[in-house]
């Protein structure tokens, strides 16, 4: 008995780290089509004072709370809305997990279990995330609380975002989710694919060590390979990676042609393959 088990130790200790991919779990809808309903408050107007439900993503004035206001209106609602979701999480042991708002109008309070997960977001226009993986419980029901102002308390966002020619609305529009990650991940990738055929890569990952490489594949849509892979060792006193390949006559995206690569990067070690991510993204050059 004690053979087969050292057998099967030696076995298990000898296999590759396989691809981890991030993982995504919805927590919302994923559009207005394919909505969640979540326990909702409003603090003024329509439907107001009251706990009910409400699909998210949504503009709350669409679900018939709060009050309608246009943009060059000197004096608008300011409605809170409250939100509540309860879940659980799909992970395993060691993960990072990350709740992203694609999009909330506009300052937004994020709590899990009572707890902050992180500042104030402000700008309704743009995603923002945080790292809650120490707010979690490790076993049963976690329970998400979102606070939304319709108006921001920062003057500049409103005068941005609050005034002009367009209605303006408040609430959680775009989709929330939980991204789950390896320890050692790739945060984002930025990428500047120029029209002669240029290619830079700028890979933002996060806890390395610096055993690692990182390597990226670029591919056609339907995943055939475009030339060789290239890659770059780790280095943890940077807070990026780059790496820089040519392509020879690359179809050019344009609005009439908009031919599209993907590239898949790696974050590796010599046990494997720890994290992956892929980026869609054009070759092309805009000038004024």
């Amino acid at each position: 008995m004690r053979l087969i088990t050292l057998c099967l130790t030696l076995v298990l200790s000898s296999l590759p780290v396989w691809a981890q991919s991030t993982t995504i779990q919805y927590l919302s809808g994923t559009d207005k089509d394919h909505t969640v309903a979540w326990d909702f408050l409003c603090s003024e107007g329509r439907k107001s004072g009251k706990w009910s439900k409400i699909p998210v993503p949504s503009n709350w004035e669409l679900q018939g709370f709060g009050a309608y206001n246009y943009g060059h209106d000197r004096v608008k609602s300011n409605e809170q809305g409250q939100y509540k979701r309860e879940f659980s999480v799909n992970s395993g042991a060691g993960k990072r997990v990350f709740i992203v708002f694609e999009g909330s109008m506009t300052d937004t309070e994020v709590k899990i279990n009572g707890q902050s997960a992180g500042p104030v977001h402000q700008g309704g226009f743009y995603r923002f995330k945080y790292d809650i993986t120490n707010l979690l419980k490790p076993k049963g029901k976690n329970l998400l609380e979102v606070t939304v102002n319709k108006l921001s308390a920062d003057p500049s966002v409103n005068r941005a975002e609050r005034s002009g020619d367009f209605w303006v609305f408040g609430g959680i529009y775009r989709p929330v989710y939980l991204e789950i990650v390896p320890q050692r991940f790739i945060d984002r990738v930025a990428v500047d694919a120029k029209a002669d055929g240029s290619f830079k890569l700028d890979v933002f990952a996060q806890n390395l060590s610096g055993d690692e490489t990182v390597t990226a594949q670029v591919q056609k849509i339907n995943g055939q390979l475009v030339g060789p892979a290239f890659s770059v060792a780790s280095d943890a006193t940077k807070e990026s990676l780059r790496l820089e390949s040519q392509f020879e006559k690359p179809s050019l995206w344009s609005a009439e042609f908009p031919n599209l690569y993907q590239v898949v990067v790696s974050l590796k070690t010599k046990s494997g393959t720890l994290h992956q991510v892929k980026q869609r993204f054009g070759f092309r050059i805009v000038e004024l």
